[in-house]
């Protein structure tokens, strides 16, 4: 009876043991993006360069109005 109770016993121990095991392990990153992850990116970028088109547009558009009124 005790064998059998400390077989119980180590078993409800190793599962245990296994089961916090599995929490613990970091969540890792794929080594490889997925596909959409790379579309946001490009996704992203395209508009930071549109944004940046806009903002050197605006700039030059105060350029030539300045010359505009100098002269």
């Amino acid at each position: 009876m005790i064998r059998s109770i400390a077989a119980a016993l180590a078993a409800f121990a190793l599962a245990s043991f296994a089961a916090r095991a599995d929490e613990a392990k970091p969540v890792a990153k794929p080594a490889v993006e997925s596909p959409k992850a790379e579309a946001k990116e490009e996704k992203a970028e395209k508009k930071e360069k549109k944004e940046e088109k806009k903002e050197h547009k605006k700039h030059e558009k105060h350029e030539k109005a300045e010359k505009a009124e100098k002269k």
